[in-house]
């Protein structure tokens, strides 16, 4: 009776393994998680992605604290960054390891009009452009990942099985009956 009571338990929370093949243990706990799991992941990359809006935000604030301008030549340009020499006014030589900020569209051997930070010259951007520039990508791969995410998570809960200490609902029946 307790093993005919238990496969009728697991049947009607849809639990029970197919003829043939063993429930694994643990994948229930895992399938009730898996929606949250999913959220949580959208909510890391959320946060990872205001993250990088804020660190835009407080290095062009930092270069407008200290601006300083000139005329740099784009020396290297990779798929992660690109690099660019120029001169201070005191005649020093500055090549950012980090490379230039915002580099849309420069070219190898462009010269392009940079600010900087005068207190901390490996801090340089393109001129005229901020954390606006950022937002467009940002906020798109910010889009696409809820995008991915959203119908994940209602397909994961839609499909994961009740926990095992609620009471199946019980059918109403009209006066009439």
């Amino acid at each position: 009776m307790a093993a005919e009571t238990r496969t009728r338990e697991n049947t009607a929370a849809g639990t029970a393994p197919s003829p043939g093949r063993r429930a694994i243990p643990g994948m229930r706990r895992f399938r009730q998680l898996a929606p949250r799991l999913v959220l949580a992941l959208g909510g890391l990359l959320t946060a990872i992605a205001l993250g990088i809006l804020l660190a835009c935000h407080i290095d062009d604030r930092t270069i407008e604290q200290s601006r300083g301008t000139a005329v740099a030549e784009v020396t290297e340009k990779t798929f992660f960054r690109t690099v660019v020499r120029f001169n201070t006014d005191s005649g020093r030589v500055y090549v950012p390891s980090g490379g230039v900020l915002y580099p849309e569209d420069l070219k190898e051997g462009q010269l392009v009009r940079v600010e900087f930070d005068r207190d901390n010259p490996e801090l340089v951007r393109v001129a005229d452009r901020n954390v606006r520039v950022a937002l467009l990508p940002v906020g798109s791969a910010t889009a696409v990942v809820w995008a991915v995410l959203l119908p994940l998570y209602w397909g994961l809960r839609r499909n994961a099985p009740q926990p095992a200490n609620t009471k199946p609902e019980r059918e109403h029946r009209s006066p009439e009956e």
